[in-house]
C-alpha cells in the first residue's frame, strides 16, 4: 500500500477529469525527490508524482529558490492543515484543486503579414496541469508575502479555495481570466 508523507494513502484517490488522468501521477509516492530524473525524456513530468511537481513549483519563488527541503516541509504540514480541516484525504483536495484551476482555452497569437491576430485554442492536458500547479503555488506566496498569515497556511488555504472552485481563489481567478480573454478572441 503506498502512503504519502506516511500518512495518506494514494490508491484511494480519484482523478474525474478523462483527459487529465495520464497527466497527474500519483502512484509514485515513495520518493518525492528525483533530482530531475525524468528531465530528459520526453514529457518526463508525467512521471513525476504532482506533489513533487507542486514542490518544485514552490521553489520557484526568490525565497525558497533551491530550498527544496523547506519547500516540502510546506507541503506535508499545509497538508496535515488541509486533513484537519476537511476530514479528507489531502491528496483527493489537490486533485480537484488542479482539476478546477487548469484552464480549457487560452489565447495564441497568430501572425498574418506584419498583423498579429489573437486566436482562442484549446489547452493540453498537460499544460493545464502545470498552469494549476504554478497559479496555486503562486497564489500562496503571493498570499503569504507581507502576510501575518504563513506560507504553510497559504498553501493550505489556496489549495482547498482551488478545490471548491472558489472565485477567490487565486489559481480559479487566473483561470477565469485566461478563458475570459480567450472567449472574447473566439
Amino acid at each position: 500500500m503506498l502512503m504519502l508523507f506516511n500518512k495518506y494513502d494514494v490508491n484511494t484517490v480519484e482523478i474525474h477529469d478523462p483527459g487529465m488522468v495520464k497527466y497527474i501521477n500519483v502512484k509514485s509516492a515513495l520518493n518525492l525527490h528525483t533530482g530531475g530524473r525524468f528531465s530528459s525524456y520526453y514529457a518526463g513530468k508525467i512521471n513525476m508524482n504532482v506533489v513533487e511537481r507542486l514542490i518544485n513549483k514552490l521553489m520557484r519563488s526568490e525565497k525558497w529558490t533551491g530550498k527544496k527541503y523547506s519547500a516540502y516541509k510546506i507541503t506535508e504540514e499545509a497538508f496535515q492543515i488541509i486533513a484537519e480541516k476537511t476530514k479528507q484525504n489531502p491528496l483527493q483536495i489537490l486533485i480537484n484543486a488542479i482539476e478546477n484551476a487548469g484552464p480549457r482555452e487560452e489565447v495564441t497569437r497568430l501572425k498574418y503579414g506584419g498583423i498579429a491576430v489573437p486566436k482562442s485554442v484549446d489547452v493540453s492536458p498537460s499544460r493545464r496541469v502545470d498552469e494549476a500547479l504554478r497559479n496555486i503555488a503562486t497564489g500562496a506566496t503571493n498570499a503569504s508575502f507581507k502576510s501575518k498569515k504563513s506560507i504553510v497556511n497559504c498553501l493550505a488555504d489556496e489549495i482547498m479555495a482551488a478545490a471548491r472552485n472558489d472565485p477567490t481563489s487565486y489559481a480559479i481567478s487566473k483561470k477565469e481570466e485566461i478563458e475570459r480573454v480567450a472567449q472574447s478572441a473566439r
